[in-house]
């Protein structure tokens, strides 16, 4: 089969090493290379590079809505496009350009969090269960016809990172079992009803207000581990949160319970002990490694 995909982040990097040992990759999407660092160093995403790798043509167009870029994509004249974070609209004339459509690989149990970040969401709302759904892209935000969806359990201690790294391997999977033969695999419409939104991750939410509950907070800390990361500010630096235990004692909010031997943390109804964190400018680390060189003044309110 031909196929084009379309994809960006290290999630969508598994289906594309599937689907380019059984089918014929003729062209890859991916967003345009990012200038950053000390050096400006032009940093290609992982899709490219695995792309470059194969010697698969890749294309980084800044939109697909123009008469030129519709044309270009309909002229490779593939059976399929496969998405899998790809982050920019595909509009009409792309979803239709092909037989068999644009397939796309989402990261939930559709229609529970439609958007940008369900990964995130999921674990922040306490969910138990997440899972991948492959389903035709259409016009909406992740309202098209499902073909195929697998569930798995999110435990207590699974943080956004651990869910993501499972997730990109089913997706994987999934992909490589509809194209085997789509046919099997009858379009199935998405009950709108129990939709919700997965919003795009923002830097406001990283900071820990710790006014809210014990749950809410190591929820959290566990959903944006280990990126973005949630932080604290303590004498004008920063601390990543990146793992924690709930703990029950009771003191003001933000109020640090405990700094020397342990760091723990109330919150509006217990506490966090903090087992895991990240000295500005430094790498993770466990919090009784970063005690034995440093200590927090307990009583403080954070």
């Amino acid at each position: 089969m031909k196929v084009v995909f379309m994809g960006t982040p290290d999630f969508a990097v598994p289906a594309l090493q599937c689907l380019i040992k059984e089918h014929n990759v003729i062209c890859v999407y991916t967003r345009e290379p990012k200038i950053s660092g000390r050096g400006n160093k032009l940093n290609k995403t992982p899709v490219h590079l695995l792309a470059e790798e194969n010697n698969i043509e890749v294309r980084t167009p800044k939109t697909l809505r123009s008469t030129e870029e519709k044309q270009k994509f309909a002229e490779l004249k593939a059976d399929v496009a496969v998405v899998a974070a790809y982050g920019l609209i595909l509009p009409k004339d792309i979803l239709e350009a092909f037989p068999l459509g644009c397939l796309n690989i989402h990261a939930s149990l559709l229609p529970r969090w439609r958007g940008a970040a369900p990964i995130q969401r999921c674990i922040e709302a306490g969910d138990k269960k997440s899972g991948v759904t492959i389903m035709q892209v259409a016009e909406g935000l992740d309202t098209g016809d499902m073909l195929l969806k697998k569930e798995i359990e999110v435990t207590k201690e699974m943080t956004g990172g651990d869910l993501h790294d499972k997730l990109m391997n089913i997706g994987a999977d999934l992909i490589s079992e509809v194209l085997t033969d789509i046919t099997n695999y009858p379009l199935q419409k998405q009950n709108d009803f129990f939709a919700c939104y997965a919003p795009k991750l923002e830097k406001e939410e990283c900071k820990i207000d710790f006014n809210q509950s014990t749950d809410i907070l190591y929820n959290k800390i566990r959903a944006f581990c280990p990126y973005p990361a949630m932080y604290f500010e303590y004498e004008g630096e920063r601390f990543k949160i990146l793992q924690t235990e709930k703990v029950s004692i009771t003191a003001q909010a933000g109020t640090i319970v405990k700094g020397v031997n342990e760091l723990i943390i109330a919150t509006s109804d217990g506490a966090l002990k903090v087992l895991q964190i990240q000295r500005q400018g430094k790498r993770p680390m466990s919090s009784d490694e970063l005690l034995r060189g440093f200590s927090f003044k307990e009583n403080t309110i954070l």
